[in-house]
């Protein structure tokens, strides 16, 4: 496909985009924004868009989608808990940390097994519901969206290292929507990329502080 014809369908589908599409890209894109500067409010933008994706995902019958971002909220409203009461009474705010190495070994392994689960749950799922057809990219589906589970949960602990997971994420949908010839969110988590490194870049900057 020739890049004029790409561009055409990245500008087709943001103007045939409805208002919860619409609420989504912004809400996601805030919640984002709002994480790269330590602030509070992206959990409350976190759950707003939750919230506009159950919607959109119920819509497309994109059921799979739909109970993973039940964790999703489960993990935004937890997160924004955990920011909003730090253990250290001193401080104004919970404090950047990394993950000890015992503990990414541990989020590594769990995170290679929730993919393997994940991908044999995708594959079955044609066989237990009549007319739906066997999913494309099973097991990258799988990674993309259990290392966005690992991810949230370290967001949620502030863990620098969250951001490891969000790169690779953001690298990996960029390539699979790409070869699915979905250009709008290709492009979408291409800038998710570039936000991944800049929030990494800021937090680092932040411990190098406050070390």
């Amino acid at each position: 496909m020739q890049f004029n014809e790409i561009w055409d369908q990245i500008v087709s589908t943001a103007l045939s985009m409805d208002l919860w599409g619409i609420a989504g890209f912004l809400f996601g894109l805030l919640a984002v924004y709002f994480l790269i500067k330590e602030s509070i409010w992206t959990w409350p933008f976190g759950i707003l868009y939750v919230l506009v994706s159950f919607v959109v995902f119920w819509q497309a019958r994109l059921y799979g989608d739909f109970l993973l971002h039940i964790f999703f909220l489960v993990l935004n409203i937890y997160g924004w808990v955990y920011w909003s009461r730090p253990k250290d009474t001193t401080k104004k705010e919970v404090i950047i940390t990394h993950s000890s190495t015992q503990q990414m070994l541990i989020m590594f392994v769990l995170t290679i097994v929730g993919v393997f689960v994940f991908g044999k749950l995708l594959l079955a799922i044609p066989s237990q519901f009549e007319g739906v057809e066997p999913p494309a990219l099973p097991y990258w589906d799988s990674t993309t969206s259990i290392l966005s589970v690992t991810g949230m949960w370290l967001t949620a602990r502030k863990k620098i290292d969250n951001w490891y997971y969000w790169f690779v994420v953001n690298v990996l949908a960029t390539g699979i929507y790409f070869y699915k010839e979905l250009y709008f969110y290709s492009l979408l988590y291409f800038i998710y990329i570039g936000m991944a490194i800049a929030g990494y870049r800021a937090w680092k900057k932040t411990m190098t502080l406050n070390s």
